[in-house]
């Protein structure tokens, strides 16, 4: 039968631990609950310690002032010309940009230029405000720590604008500092995007400079070396070098003109020659109207001459007409020969002249071609550089893409410290560290105080729920039938009636951790309940060490000798040392005196014995042991009842502590039934075990009965 109701007060271990963890969060919250009723005052004056810490922080701390100015910041932006900047846009999404400039904010970056533009190293104002002026040595770091921790960056949600906003004990600070933050931001990004071309402007403008310089000294370098060598350049050809720039000199220029007034000279000549020989005239040759005229007077003479003959007066005037007309025709053609051939020569001289002339200045137009090309180089390089400094300067006048539109004023009110927020805030801060302090006391507990952590920790079913006692005599609350601890018994002994189908384990031992749990109250309690259920009931007091159930059942029950000299021999029959306790019904068996070994008389045949003729002889026996401690008596004990219950008093004893004795009991193959948890206060009432009404147990033995008799 031991080994039976073993294996099923296992199984009931088991499927309790189970279903208690399966209801362990649920316990868990309400266990937090409990132990902040259970704290209730200690929370109140945590809370009431933060709202009183936020008073005192919110009256001692300094009235800061925030300004507040409003950038707009657009990707792209307009641009006025059509030449590119030296750097092209990037093409980058948007939200990407946006995220960019923010950074770019409130970067160290910033902090650093607006310190310079407003030179706030030196500014009173400003040292001032901060009460900077007291420190031995302020530097440039110290100020943009100051600006990057007052600085706050705020996006407008789905918009491109941001406000940028500053805080200072100082009003005027505060404003002055967020529109230099504004500005310098809006200068920056200008100078980001059309900073390269800027500098490239400055640099044309230098390049520009020397060349301007070299052009004119290359220019009169050529003007002087013209000057000197009597080189007077008639036509200067964009295009032409070298040579062809000394061919456009007046010598060259005149070579080429008594060339072509030679060569019209010759044909003059060739002609006129022509004309005298052959008599022919060109077309236009005023001589072609003598000759007509000589015609006409030749035929005049025919004629008359025919008609008349030769003595006729007009024909004699005709013919000296026709003789006149030929001299002079004849003297004409001579002189125009004569001319012709005396323009032709004058021309050939003045050519060789000027050939001569020119060829003296064949080397003077080489050194002239090289100044002339240095000339020429240098001024298509002035001109190049001059047409890219105005493409930069076009370039450079696109519009910035980050533009200011509300500046910063200087604030009237303060915005910090805020009362209302300042106790919010300590409020939400006291409720979180009350939180805690629950949190911590219950994750950190290693007492028992939800009874149910006996059965989730320690695995163990609760058998009972015992309050805690007020009466001053404790004898007259286990007597009482009504009163709540003897109720709490009555429930106990139900459950343990369920243990086993043939009811209670007859031999049952009652232990605990430590002395003063209530285990030999307990023990008498539940012996007095079975006695009222009839049965006959022995209560065996085992403790041979320190004893307290002698001041329970009053010194006039005790007889000499007891359990100690029936282990002894000293006694001969158990029903010789078995005293009846008035009042209780129950028949009781004192420990005796203390021997020396306790342990070997426990352990010895004779006990066994002993229990083996009780057995015979009673329904019940209740056997109070020593508690577990380091001691090896109820372990001893264990070994020969049909079953222990452990009593585990309420928030005293470390759940670690009764675990190792627990797993003492059970290694020596005792089965360890339960556990009664005694001395439950009104802390633990909102766990769902408290006594109403000054009569009834609150503990439903109806609903775990049923479980321990499904674990079986």
């Amino acid at each position: 039968m031991i080994d039976q109701s073993q294996r099923l007060g296992d199984q009931a271990v088991i499927n309790q631990s189970v279903i208690n963890e399966d209801d362990g969060f649920t316990l868990d919250l309400e266990r937090y609950w409990i132990e902040a009723r259970a704290l209730r005052l200690w929370l109140a004056g945590l809370v009431v310690a933060a709202l009183l810490l936020g008073l005192i922080a919110t009256l001692l701390a300094t009235e800061l002032f925030s300004s507040s100015a409003r950038v707009e910041i657009s990707q792209i932006s307009a641009n006025v010309t059509d030449i590119d900047p030296i750097e092209s846009e990037s093409r980058i999404s948007e939200l990407q940009y946006l995220n960019t400039q923010y950074e770019l904010l409130e970067s160290r970056f910033m902090a650093e230029r607006v310190a310079k533009a407003g030179n706030l190293l030196r500014d009173e104002q400003f040292v001032e405000a901060y009460s900077l002026d007291q420190l031995d040595e302020l530097t440039s770091r110290d100020i943009e720590k100051i600006l990057l921790e007052n600085v706050t960056i705020s996006p407008i949600v789905q918009s491109s604008l941001v406000d940028v906003s500053f805080a200072s004990p100082s009003p005027a600070v505060s404003a002055k500092i967020t529109n230099l933050w504004a500005d310098e931001f809006i200068a920056a990004n200008y100078e980001k995007r059309f900073g390269a071309n800027i500098e490239a402007r400055d640099f044309l403008n230098q390049q520009i400079q020397e060349l301007r310089e070299r052009l004119s000294i290359s220019e009169k370098q050529l003007v002087d070396y013209a000057n000197a060598n009597e080189i007077l350049v008639l036509e200067a050809g964009g295009e032409q070098q070298g040579s062809e720039t000394a061919a456009q000199t007046l010598i060259a220029t005149d070579l080429t003109a008594l060339n072509v007034a030679l060569a019209q000279a010759v044909t003059e000549r060739i002609a006129a020659q022509a004309a005298l020989q052959s008599g022919g005239f060109p077309a236009q040759d005023p001589r072609n109207s003598l000759r007509t005229d000589l015609a006409k007077a030749e035929a005049q003479v025919a004629s008359l001459r025919s008609t008349f003959g030769s003595s006729f007066p007009p024909l004699l005037e005709k013919e000296a007409e026709v003789a006149s007309l030929k001299r002079s025709l004849s003297g004409e053609s001579t002189a125009a020969f004569r001319s012709a051939t005396a323009r032709e020569q004058e021309l050939r001289r003045k050519l060789e002249e000027a050939k001569s002339r020119f060829l003296g200045q064949q080397d003077l137009g080489i050194q002239y071609g090289i100044l002339k090309r240095e000339v020429d180089t240098n001024r298509q390089l002035y001109d190049a550089l001059l047409q890219r400094l105005k493409n930069l300067e076009a370039s450079g006048a696109g519009q910035n893409n980050i533009k200011l539109i509300d500046g910063a004023e200087v604030p009237l009110v303060p915005y910090s410290p805020s009362l209302v927020q300042n106790m919010l805030i300590a409020l939400i801060a006291g409720l979180l560290v009350a939180v805690a302090f629950v949190y911590v006391r219950v994750t950190l507990s290693q007492t028992v105080k939800d009874p149910q952590d006996v059965t989730r920790r320690l695995g163990l079913p609760v058998l009972g729920l015992v309050p805690t006692s007020n009466s001053e005599d404790i004898r007259e609350d286990v007597l009482m039938r009504s009163s709540e601890l003897s109720e709490a018994y009555k429930s106990a002994r139900t459950n343990l009636t369920f243990l086993t189908p043939d009811g209670a384990p007859k031999i049952l031992m009652l232990t605990s951790s430590v002395p003063g749990e209530g285990k030999s109250v307990s023990s008498l309690a539940l012996a007095t309940s079975f006695v009222q259920l009839g049965k006959r009931t022995l209560l065996i007091d085992a403790d041979l060490r320190n004893s307290r159930m002698q001041a329970l059942v009053g010194s006039e029950a005790i007889k000499n000798g007891g359990l100690a000299a029936l282990l002894t021999n000293q006694a001969a029959t158990l029903g010789g040392q078995v005293s009846t306790i008035e009042g209780f019904g129950i028949d009781f068996l004192a420990h005796g005196y203390t021997p020396p070994n306790p342990v070997e008389l426990l352990a010895s045949n004779r006990f066994r014995d002993l229990l083996t003729t009780a057995r015979s002889q009673y329904d019940q026996i209740i056997i109070d042991s020593a508690p577990m401690l380091s001691l090896a008596d109820a372990v001893e004990l264990a070994r020969l009842v049909d079953g222990v219950i452990y009593v585990v008093e309420a928030d005293r004893v470390k759940v670690r502590m009764i675990e190792n004795a627990v797993n003492r009991l059970r290694r020596t193959g005792a089965q360890v039934y339960g556990a009664i948890v005694t001395k439950l206060d009104a802390k633990n009432a909102g766990y769902g075990y408290g006594y109403g009404y000054g009569y009834g147990y609150g503990y439903g033995s109806n609903h775990d009965a049923p479980e321990t008799m499904d674990a079986r």
